[in-house]
């Protein structure tokens, strides 16, 4: 089972979000108002953030520049990961990833199912890394940004979150590139 270790002491994260929308502003974006609320009040940093349209080349451009931007360890992306048309952020993200974490949108579907109900199954949530940086793709509702922070990415950017935590891990991210 999973726990705090208080004998560690919390590391902050830098984190950039990106709200994926046509149709809302900075002024209405409470799915990005939702993260940004919640990475902040657990002590994290918000290190960017910028509202795009639902055009695939813009968003992985824009997720490109952040994963490179050393200031930036992780990415929140909400928005555009529905079924229509015009939901593009899922294969925005897949196009940026080195590697997919798979494990996330089971999870995130698990904990919508708890939520929602079968609804949960028009998610297509998904979390990567790229260039040392982690990435993932939530919703566009506030309730479900706050279910995948509150649920799955809180613990987990925690450093003191046992048995294990993603930013642990951060220093090993881009080994492959140091070997020679």
């Amino acid at each position: 089972m999973s726990r705090i270790d208080d004998s560690k002491e919390f590391v902050p994260v830098r984190i950039a979000v990106l709200t994926v929308s046509d149709t809302r502003s900075a002024a209405d974006d409470r799915s990005g108002d939702t993260l940004v609320g919640r990475l902040e009040a657990a002590g994290h940093t918000l290190a960017a953030r910028t509202l795009l349209p639902d055009d695939r080349a813009a968003i992985a451009e824009q997720l490109r520049r952040w994963c490179a931007d050393p200031e930036i360890d992780v990415i929140l992306s909400t928005g555009g990961t529905g079924l229509t048309g015009r939901d593009v952020s899922v294969e925005a993200h897949r196009d940026v990833y080195e590697k997919e974490i798979e494990a996330f949108g089971t999870v995130f579907t698990i904990v919508s199912m708890q939520k929602i109900g079968t609804s949960a199954v028009q998610s297509r949530a998904t979390g990567g890394v790229a260039m040392g940086t982690y990435l993932f793709a939530l919703p566009g509702s506030p309730g479900a940004c706050k279910d995948a922070w509150d649920e799955i990415l809180a613990p987990q950017f925690d450093y003191r979150h046992r048995p294990c935590n993603f930013v642990e891990i951060f220093p090993r991210l881009d080994e492959h590139k140091r070997r020679k």
